[in-house]
């Protein structure tokens, strides 16, 4: 049996979890409307390849395969592809198709790959990818991705997150003891693509029942799959500290997992790994906890992605009321939602809906007293206040230095602080900025670098024009010397001179270029007196200007003239 490690820090906040985990799994209503965010995870959304008025079938995919793509949960109508409300803390809208259910949930014949064994691993990941499998536990990170990135041989430890730690959070929990089966095989096709040495289970031991539901599962496999069962402790669940809990080892500060042979992924996400590969089924649904002493019948439910929450809180007994908090996860890293009208997308895993007695709303923030007990609660052994400062002082290069970016967000900090400061509020903003302004760098440096490669090439272009002219300088010299001439520079020079000498010793050139002058000056005085003529004089200003026109262009005629009589006269000529 393995000795399970412990990290530094932690809480031990109360669990809740006895509101939501006494019922069995329930099916969420299928609603009217389905409403399906075209990104529900970490990278870039995919792009839809249908459109408004078109009939689509359960299981179809919606989304071209750029990102990760969405299929329709059920059959219906695509009634609108537009911005509407998702899940986010700032209440922002995101492009979504909008399916308008017909109630029938018909489906395309599924393609079930009992014979994974048998195919090529690039094939299965790749079918993975096309189901729009995204981690279930966490932040949403393709799948596909995580299993695509790890090399042959790399992977060491595959280690499977059946931790849970948050507060009133039980959607793993119902998972564990009621597919227990499936999700031991989802694990099998997980170890069978990347070969580890060997499989971690990770379960905290307030769930006793998943436990005694595993290990009955666990007997009926062949793949050795070792059970870890540790005391509960808040965020035991964080990837990093389940890591160091199950193997002693800790991933380097801006490492991944990966760099020390380690990969995870959560319960719930090879449950729908089993059902992409052996049922042919993509992700359309999830389970979710909807519980908190608002609702009159908390638990948890399979709930169609694309559901709006306002539909499953009416199937946990919920009636809306005023000022009522709404948190799309748990009470230590949930996030407040503006709205019942969102969807329900891949990473919601719980609907809090607590009374205000329950959860009461945060105390005003203090002054820190610097007792130093963020740094005992931090399981990342950061330094909290340090951190909060540079926050508040928006330096951003000792944030950087002091290892924000290995903040879990995980709310260990602002749960044991006395003065109720909102140190993961800081953190949040502090990333953001400090991602902003990485953002702004990097387009700042492909611009100074499309610049430089431009003037670059504008100087290479100039170089080798030059080196033409200069060749076909050479290869003219070079054809006069052949010749047995002078030097073809110095001949063109003098060729130019006694042409502008004869030009100017001509009388016939002189004469007709004296006349050519007179016919311009004549024109030019033509349309001056005609200007002139026709003014009003109206304005004094204007009638003075027509007038010393005139007369600025007759003397240039009388100049004129006297040149061409001088051109002509035998006396005036050079002999």
């Amino acid at each position: 049996m393995r000795r399970p490690h412990d990290f530094h820090g932690g809480i031990y906040p109360p669990e809740r979890k006895s509101l939501s985990n006494t019922r069995p799994l329930r099916r969420a209503t299928i609603p009217d409307q389905l409403v399906i965010p075209l990104s529900q995870h970490i990278g870039a959304p995919a792009k839809a390849i249908v459109a408004p008025g078109e009939d689509v079938l359960g299981g179809q995919r919606l989304t071209d395969l750029a990102g990760l793509p969405v299929h329709a949960p059920t059959s219906g109508t695509i009634v609108a592809i537009e911005d509407r409300v998702i899940p986010h803390a700032s209440g922002m809208s995101a492009p979504c198709i909008v399916i308008d259910c017909d109630g029938q949930d018909r489906w395309l014949d599924l393609e079930p790959w009992p014979d994974y064994r048998e195919r090529d691993p690039a094939a299965v990941v790749a079918r993975l990818h096309e189901a729009g499998i995204a981690g279930l536990g966490g932040a949403g990170f393709p799948t596909f991705r995580k299993l695509s990135s790890a090399r042959p041989g790399q992977i060491r430890t595959l280690i499977i997150n059946g931790t849970e730690c948050e507060p009133y959070i039980t959607a793993d929990d119902i998972l564990m003891r009621e597919r227990a089966r499936e999700l031991v095989l989802g694990i099998e096709i997980l170890a069978w693509l990347c070969e580890p040495k060997e499989i971690l289970l990770g379960v905290e031991d307030n769930k006793p029942d998943a436990v005694r539901a595993l290990e009955s599962a666990l007997t009926e496999i062949q793949t050795p799959i070792e059970l870890v069962v540790f005391p509960t402790k808040y965020p035991s669940g964080g990837e990093k500290q389940l890591i160091e809990i199950l193997t002693g080892q800790q991933v380097p500060t801006g490492g991944l997992p990966a760099d020390i042979g380690i990969l995870c992924q959560n319960v719930g996400t090879a449950v729908a790994v089993h059902d992409s590969v052996l049922l042919g089924r993509p992700l359309v649904s999830r389970i979710t906890t909807v519980t908190g002493e608002a609702v009159t019948e908390p638990g948890n439910f399979e709930v169609l992605l694309g559901t709006p929450m306002k539909q499953l809180l009416a199937d946990a007994g919920y009636r809306e009321a005023p000022r009522q908090r709404l948190i799309m996860g748990g009470p230590m890293m949930g996030v407040t939602i503006s709205s019942t009208e969102c969807p329900v997308i891949k990473t919601t895993n719980c609907l809090l809906v607590p009374s205000a007695k329950e959860l009461p709303a945060n105390a005003s923030p203090q002054a820190c007293i610097r007792c130093g007990l963020c740094a005992e609660a931090c399981p990342a052994t950061l330094l909290p206040q340090q951190l909060y400062w540079y926050a508040r002082a928006q330096d951003q290069d000792q944030l950087e230095a002091h290892q924000l970016f290995d903040c879990i967000e995980c709310g260990a900090c602002s749960y044991v602080c006395p003065s109720h400061i909102p140190l993961v509020q800081y953190y949040r903003a502090s990333k953001a900025a400090i991602i902003e302004q990485r953002a702004d760098t990097a387009k700042s440096d492909r611009a100074r670098e499309r610049f430089e490669a431009r003037q670059e090439r504008l100087e290479q272009a100039a170089a080798e024009k030059e080196a033409k002219r200069a060749a076909r300088k050479r290869a003219a010299a070079a054809k006069a010397l052949d010749a047995g001439g002078d030097d073809p520079i110095k001949a063109a020079i003098e060729r130019a001179q006694a042409r502008k000498a004869a030009q100017e010793t001509s009388p016939a050139s002189a004469g007709d270029a004296a006349r050519e002058k007179i016919q311009r000056i004549e024109a030019r005085l033509e349309k001056a007196r005609a200007k002139l003529a026709a003014d009003d004089g109206s304005d004094a200003t204007i009638t003075a200007a027509l007038t010393k026109a005139v007369e600025t262009t007759e003397k240039k005629l009388t100049t004129a003239r006297a040149e061409l009589d001088a051109a002509n006269d035998p006396k005036e000529q050079t002999p």
